[in-house]
């Protein structure tokens, strides 16, 4: 893969001794403006990549917040194209984007479409949860071919096989879902995440992060201790959701994401080839 400022900037902070908080919103909720908005606001308060969701009416990981946030941006009048129009606007940033997106959106536009114009628009990462790493050849050729890293899901329920499947044909890093459930924010962090975080290791060098249920920056702070870094969705768009506007979005998200910033531990060794397997 050509240069790829998402795998920069986890060489970067990874070999800085530092942890990766990756951070996410729903394209157009409320609306385009705000999402711009906030997307901004947590690049400068040190997300390391922030992940713009495609709204999408048959979510299978989503929990009821991003669910929400969804069909309030398909009722607004939300298109795929709105995607790559924030991304051409948060281009001087300098935070690195992936788009988080299901299969059927990527099948209804077109694979090599939507890649090609996900690369044109800046993204630098993909992520599509419900693709089984048996079917994410074609996918994955296309993304490399247009330099954006495919990066994998792993779940407390997938056997051993699959983990190494999913791993070596990913890029930039590792997502475990720490619950077998839908994103959301929890009381407490899974005791199962820890223990997939050391069997996804066996088989990648690839960064190890870890999402779904994680919303406090003491939970955020508790979970870098094992793992390479930490996603952060579900709280993120709750504080969007109750801002009165764009400002005040952006301010609450910045205020969170400052906090999830300082509560990362710094790493005790340097992390050898981050963007490799």
């Amino acid at each position: 893969m050509d240069r790829n400022p998402l795998v920069e900037r986890i060489a970067a902070r990874l070999g800085g001794g530092g942890k990766l908080l990756v951070t996410y919103f729903t394209a157009g909720h409320p609306d385009l403006e705000t999402t711009v908005r906030v997307v901004e606001a947590a690049g400068e308060a040190g997300a390391d990549c922030v992940e713009i969701g495609v709204p999408y009416s048959d979510p299978l990981a989503d929990g009821p917040v991003i669910q929400a946030a969804a069909t309030r941006a398909l009722r607004g009048g939300f298109r795929v194209a709105w995607t790559w129009e924030i991304a051409r606007r948060v281009a001087g940033s300098g935070v690195p984007l992936a788009v988080m997106t299901y299969v059927n959106p990527v099948l209804r536009y077109g694979p090599e479409a939507f890649c090609r114009d996900a690369a044109a628009a800046g993204v630098s990462g993909l992520l599509v949860p419900d693709l089984p790493p048996e079917e994410a050849g074609e996918l994955g050729r296309l993304a490399r071919r247009h330099g954006l890293a495919l990066i994998p899901f792993v779940a407390p329920t997938s056997p051993d096989h699959r983990i190494r499947m999913a791993v070596e044909a990913g890029q930039g890093f590792v997502y475990c879902i720490s619950v077998t459930g839908v994103t959301g924010a929890r009381p407490e962090v899974s005791a199962r995440a820890r223990e997939l975080v050391e069997r996804v290791r066996r088989y990648t060098r690839l960064p190890v992060l870890v999402g779904f249920g994680i919303s406090t920056p003491q939970q955020a702070g508790e979970v870098a201790r094992f793992a390479d870094g930490v996603i952060v969705g579900s709280s993120l768009v709750e504080r969007v959701d109750a801002a009165a506007s764009p400002e005040e979005a952006a301010r609450s998200v910045r205020e969170l994401v400052a906090g999830l910033r300082r509560a990362l531990p710094r790493s005790h060794h340097t992390f050898c080839r981050p963007g490799s397997r």
